[in-house]
């Protein structure tokens, strides 16, 4: 009998605990979504997606040719009017990743050739994510955002959209046409720890932090 209130005991502590968990992460994606919108009201639930995607594949590409990379980066700094509403913020909850802006480099801030070392070096520090993980994960922070009281855009379309994307194997979205029409994003994914390390003192002395 007393094994079997140490067991119950221990299992309800087990569930308790997770709980716990379950409350902290649902806080941090709740949070995380509030600042996302904050910053750029006009977001439609892709651009949501986008943001957490980006935290866990981070650039979600491989450079198979530098010098492609770095023509590509020059002619879209040569083209560029404005570059949404942040110099850098970070991805998803935990922020594993930093989008940067390129006007960090059109200010001066930073120099063209740090910057994309520091982009090249963030796509080889990117580790593989199981995709089925991936479809969980998005599945719980959806959960959570439906219990938001949001007014996103086309939610409902949305919503089937990405679903249909991710079981036909597909992950990575562009930004939405609105996004794109109010805030003309131009940046790079650094990841976090080459961001703090490097790019970031550069930004805080520029203004004077």
């Amino acid at each position: 009998m007393m094994r079997l209130a140490i067991a119950l005991l221990v299992l309800l502590s087990v569930h308790f605990s997770f709980a716990q968990e379950c409350s902290a992460d649902d806080d941090k994606v709740r949070a995380a979504v509030g600042r996302m919108l904050a910053d750029y009201p006009q977001s439609a639930l892709q651009d949501i997606y986008k943001s957490f995607f980006q935290e866990r594949f981070g650039p979600g590409h491989i450079v198979a040719d530098t010098a492609i990379a770095a023509s590509c980066l020059r002619r879209e700094l040569e083209t560029m009017n404005s570059a949404g509403n942040l110099l850098y913020e970070p991805t998803g909850v935990n922020g594993a990743y930093y989008r940067v802006s390129l006007s960090v480099i059109k200010k001066g801030i930073v120099s063209f050739d740090l910057y994309f070392s520091a982009f090249l070096r963030s796509v080889r520090e990117v580790k593989a994510v199981d995709a089925e993980m991936w479809k969980t994960e998005w599945a719980h922070i959806k959960n959570v955002i439906d219990t938001m009281p949001l007014d996103l855009p086309n939610y409902a379309e949305e919503t089937a959209a990405i679903e249909k994307m991710l079981a036909a194997g597909h992950y990575a979205v562009h930004h939405s046409r609105l996004y794109n029409e109010h805030y003309s994003p131009h940046y790079r994914i650094i990841a976090k720890d080459i961001f703090e390390a490097e790019l970031l003192p550069l930004i805080e002395e520029f203004y004077g932090k």
